[in-house]
């Protein structure tokens, strides 16, 4: 077993873009080895003969080790899990921000695969695909009895091939089917625009290799005219990523040296923290890309907008900024995933993902189960209603979740008041459909469903500017 392993923060599921290379040494070479249990070591070996002898069909030895793997990992927590060769080389691959597939980040709930992020400018996101659909037949194949693995190898396949998903949806009276063309995914880390003078809007869409990099080229070209007077950092549905590339973004807005986020777990491996220096956010010896930075940008009025689909390495920058004030959260609350996995190479280029330590902001708080709540709480329509966050499911959703060990209460019912007004289904008095081209009313599910974000219709982005405008008033008349 190769000797080292490597720290992942990432939304559950089939997640791609989750690895951070921290070598330091792997689990099996720690002093502490407790005894084996023989007893029921014992017992195993004799369902394992009595499949080999018994069972209606010859089992090859390495399919039955292999799924007892994958039991003993899929039943701790909804993050543990085992890799085979081509979920291995996707982890992989998928931090470089450019693997094949449909885009979605998909996890399993009572046996069928469900949808927990449609991933941006993908076949999924154009096609409608949206949180908390239920996938239960991929072409003429039911997922039920599938595991999350096969499951995502039949949604794989060379680009340009075609694919049928049949869904469930909530508030549908009928299955949906939906076809879609697999196409090489690539994943654009960073988007910024200047939105009106003075005033940015940056994105960060999933945490990739190259985020700090490209986030640093965003922000000089938004300040290529000059100063902002604010700005706002988009972390909404953005599902995680590398580590480092949280820490990165984070301290290009915080003062140097100040700790952006600690872990802590039972090997002293898992108890570290991590600081806004670049020896914490780079990777190798390459040059550190946020000295070209504006001094502006350190003190520059920001608001960083989250929502429910705002995970992982998207909640560690989101709870840095929020205690040291740095920024004002605005939105909804987060997904709540603070765990962090260790990916143990194996023999035969497979590997296992399991979790071993959780993590915390600057001012100790866990996340884990209960996620990040803003500042100033904002619906995504002006009515009250959930838009993508309905029935947008959480980790504390997740079967076998771990507890929040700082806020044990609220881990047993994971700040349910802040969750209430994004369950909702939609306003009190729900608007009336209109009409399509033939004259029918149209169904509420057939409106325009996708967010164009940073524009007049992004309502939580429009309140967002205005907070913005009305800091700055503040402190122009501060100066006066």
């Amino acid at each position: 077993m190769s000797k080292t392993k490597t720290i992942s923060l990432a939304l559950g599921g089939f997640v791609a873009g989750a690895l951070i290379s921290l070598h330091i040494p792997a689990l099996a070479d720690k002093d502490v080895k407790p005894g084996l249990p023989i007893d029921e070591l014992r017992t195993f070996a004799e369902v394992y003969s009595a499949i080999k002898q018994g069972y209606v069909e010859p089992v090859e030895d390495k399919k039955m080790i292999t799924n007892a793997i994958s039991g003993m990992l899929s039943n701790l927590d909804p993050h543990s899990a085992y890799l085979d060769v081509d979920a291995f080389k996707d982890l992989q691959v998928g931090t470089q921000g450019e693997f094949g597939g449909l885009g979605i980040e998909v996890g399993m709930e009572d046996g069928l695969v469900k949808v927990v992020s449609p991933i941006e400018d993908t076949p999924a996101y154009r096609a409608g695909v949206k949180a908390g659909d239920l996938i239960f037949k991929l072409d003429e194949t039911p997922v039920k009895g599938l595991t999350l693995n096969d499951a995502v190898k039949k949604m794989r396949g060379k680009p340009k091939t075609p694919i049928k998903l049949t869904i469930l949806r909530k508030g549908e009276a009928k299955p949906l089917e939906i076809t879609l063309i697999r196409e090489v995914i690539k994943v654009q880390s960073v988007k910024s625009k200047l939105v009106e003078p003075g005033y940015g809007w940056i994105r960060v869409t999933q945490f990739q290799d190259n985020t700090v990099a490209e986030l640093a080229k965003h922000l000089n070209t938004l300040y290529k005219d000059g100063n902002l007077n604010g700005l706002v950092l988009d972390l909404r549905n953005d599902p995680g990523g590398l580590l480092n590339g949280a820490i990165g973004v984070s301290a290009a807005f915080l003062p140097p040296e100040v700790k952006v986020v600690s872990t802590d777990g039972r090997t002293e491996d898992a108890k570290q923290e991590f600081l806004a220096r670049p020896r914490d956010y780079l990777r190798g010896t390459r040059e550190d890309p946020l000295r070209t930075l504006p001094v502006d940008v350190k003190k520059v009025p920001m608001v960083v907008l989250v929502n429910s689909g705002s995970a992982s390495a998207s909640e560690i920058v989101a709870g840095a900024l929020q205690d040291y004030k740095r920024a004002v959260i605005m939105g909804t609350q987060t997904f709540g995933k603070g765990s962090v996995q260790s990916v143990l190479p194996l023999p035969g280029n497979t590997a296992i993902k399991l979790t071993t330590a959780r993590y915390y902001t600057p001012d100790g708080r866990s996340i884990q189960a209960k996620g990040i709540v803003p500042d100033i709480v904002v619906e995504e329509t002006a009515n009250g209603s959930g838009g993508a966050n309905f029935a947008r499911i959480r980790e504390a959703d997740l079967d076998r979740h771990l507890i929040n060990d700082r806020e044990k209460d609220a881990a047993k019912d994971p700040a349910k008041p802040e969750q209430k007004p994004e369950l909702k289904p939609q306003s009190k008095t729900p608007a009336k459909p209109g009409k399509d081209k033939n004259g029918k009313d149209e169904a509420e599910d057939d409106m325009p469903q996708r967010l164009e974000y940073a524009t007049k219709g992004d309502y939580q982005f429009q309140q967002a500017v205005n907070l913005l405008k009305g800091l700055q008033i503040m402190q122009n008349k501060t100066k006066n």
